[in-house]
């Protein structure tokens, strides 16, 4: 996808570079399987391996900048910090693991911006959604970590962590096993689950560069200099007509609270169905960096996904739909579109995993299926009523 909004703006969804820096690194034990997978350093044990997974909130931070400086609410924080943990913790579910994790986190700050009371409302906020997981038995045992003063190379405020966790052979999720024939089972990145305190829009913490500069209004460029890149063309930047406080959907939110909504953890319904059903589940995909194409990469050689029964656009992303001039190829590239993690099982467990999801409030739907790839032939197509068929392949670089 050349010349994509995404990438004007400094931001890769397909992550060529990334992937070809690390090409050469040790793949692991298991090659499709969606984190890396390596032997048991720690205790040297053939029956268990090692996980480890970095990642963080991303730019999503920036907005949580903007939303405080207008109205002085330290929650949006503790959001961020949610975020920051989700992004690892759902990463580590895609093969398997469910508990028994040590988290560190890692901030990098510029205390010319941001003061002491925004690094205690991220402590609070880690150790808050860590509390509400172990009352599903999703063990996250918090580490701390580096907090750093570096104004020479953070504008702002970047907020990362990394997860850890041994875990027995026997239960991983490699996706080795999935197969011509299977069903993709999606799982809903909107709505309100058992576990959340309010409606989420389903943003999660990808494409929040696309999303931000879409849809948000130029004064943000103009009075908050310091949240955005001085080198980028002046055209690029908040180019919308809205601000964070503008009322949307019949006034019962706010943009912001939309773009804010904190990432949603599946951990503790794939953490039942894991230990219930573990050999129902061919596969796990986490929609993130790639939003629904990440499925391409995973796939066993010689497969192929189709997927034609999507969610209907939640109304966030119907609103960046209107507002931007992004393609839908580069949409439904960068965000998730909808649902945000995907079980890859065969087509006679779907209709009970889905009635398992809904116990939890997640809906979920049989959104494609896995076929036989064919020569010169699409890796993935998605068939949508609005975008029409849009077909993606991988490069030789599999990305």
């Amino acid at each position: 996808m050349k010349d994509s909004l995404y990438q004007r703006r400094g931001v890769s969804a397909s992550k060529e570079e990334v992937h070809a820096a690390i090409a050469k690194l040790d793949q692991g034990l298991y090659p499709h399987a969606f984190c890396r997978i390596f032997p048991d350093y720690l205790a040297q044990d053939p029956e268990w391996v090692c996980l480890s997974h970095a990642d963080g909130a991303g730019t999503k931070s920036l907005l949580a900048y903007l939303y405080w400086r207008e109205t002085g609410n330290m929650e949006v924080w503790k959001a961020i910090a949610q975020d920051a943990l989700v992004m690892n913790l759902d990463d580590l579910l895609c093969v398997g693991a469910y508990t028994r994790f040590v988290y560190t986190s890692t901030i990098g700050r510029n205390k010319r911006w941001i003061p002491a009371e925004v690094l205690k409302a991220l402590i609070e906020g880690t150790v808050a959604c860590i509390e509400q997981l172990q009352k599903y038995g999703v063990d996250i045992h918090y580490v701390g970590g580096e907090t750093a003063d570096v104004g020479d190379l953070v504008r702002t405020i970047v907020v990362d962590g990394n997860m850890t966790v041994r875990w027995p052979k026997a239960t991983l999720v490699t996706n080795e096993r999935i197969q011509e024939g299977d069903v993709i089972i999606g799982l809903a990145s909107f709505g309100q689950t058992i576990y959340e305190q309010t409606y989420n829009s389903g943003i999660g913490s990808n494409g929040l560069t696309l999303a931000r500069h879409e849809l948000l209004h130029k004064s943000y460029l103009h009075n908050y200099p310091e949240a955005c890149d001085l080198q980028l063309d002046a055209e690029l930047q908040y180019t919308g007509p809205y601000r964070l406080s503008d009322k949307v959907s019949d006034g019962a939110y706010t943009l912001g609270d939309w773009l804010l909504s904190p990432t949603r953890t599946y951990a503790p319904f794939l953490k039942s169905l894991q230990e219930e059903h573990l050999d129902w589940i061919h596969g796990l995909i986490h929609c993130t960096g790639g939003g629904q194409t990440k499925l391409m990469r995973f796939l066993p050689d010689g497969l192929a996904a189709i997927k034609d029964q999507l969610f209907p656009l939640p109304p966030l992303f119907r609103l960046i739909r209107q507002v931007s001039s992004a393609s839908w190829e580069e949409l439904f590239q960068v965000f998730n579109m909808g649902h945000r993690m995907e079980i890859i099982t065969s087509e006679a467990h779907a209709e009970e995993i889905i009635r398992l999801a809904q116990t939890f409030h997640i809906e979920a739907l049989v959104a494609g299926r896995i076929v036989k790839a064919e020569a010169g032939k699409p890796n993935l197509q998605i068939l949508h009523p609005d975008a029409g068929t849009i077909a993606y392949m991988l490069s030789e670089n599999g990305n």
